[in-house]
């Protein structure tokens, strides 16, 4: 799954997400009340302080240990405590249903799994809704090559060609800033829309 991707700011926090589909995945999970850098660094920060990126010994590792190593600052995230248990969580259920093998969440089954098919094991991923399954499964299509039937409709607005919506659709500097430039719009009208 090796492809040269551009989410973190960091060369070797982005190196990590380019080759392994955990990190990838733990990354995303992250990607929420903080900035979207900051939500890819945290596998480099827990591979940093582990001794590297092990989804086995993340799953396995005492709950008190693991959290200490991600709220060290700086720590993985704002929430460092409850998204360090979530990160475990995550690990636990890849470690459980798919040996660790986070490629087979869209690589495994007869017939090869569609598009619906990935979203549908996506959302059951802990820490993982509809929202977040989306975009991810928007960044695999975008971003990785992994482009199961349907993967386009199935990731809804998030799969849109050209589209400046998520982290999916982050190349470079120039695309982040229009990333962010639609996140601000989003808030904004959301913001001007009155509560019911």
């Amino acid at each position: 799954m090796t492809r040269e991707v551009h989410l973190s700011g960091d060369a070797e926090a982005d190196k990590l997400l380019s080759e392994d589909p955990v990190a990838l995945l733990v990354g995303m999970l992250l990607d929420q009340q903080i900035s979207m850098e900051v939500a890819f660094l945290g596998p480099r920060k827990i591979a940093d302080r582990m001794g590297g990126f092990d989804v086995h010994r993340i799953a396995e590792a005492d709950t008190e240990d693991f959290v200490e190593k991600c709220v060290t600052p700086p720590a993985i995230h704002r929430y460092g405590g409850s998204m360090a248990r979530r990160v475990q969580a995550l690990c636990q259920h890849l470690v459980e249903h798919y040996d660790g093998n986070a490629e087979a969440l869209w690589t495994e089954g007869r017939p090869k799994p569609d598009g619906p098919e990935v979203l549908k094991r996506l959302k059951a991923l802990p820490g993982y809704g509809e929202q977040k399954a989306k975009i991810f499964l928007a960044l695999l299509g975008k971003q990785y090559g992994v482009q199961p039937k349907g993967w386009r409709e199935a990731a809804g607005a998030y799969g849109d060609r050209g589209s400046r919506r998520s982290i999916a659709d982050v190349v470079n500097a120039k695309t982040l800033a229009e990333v962010r430039a639609f996140k601000k719009e989003q808030k904004a009208a959301a913001a001007a829309t009155p509560k019911k």
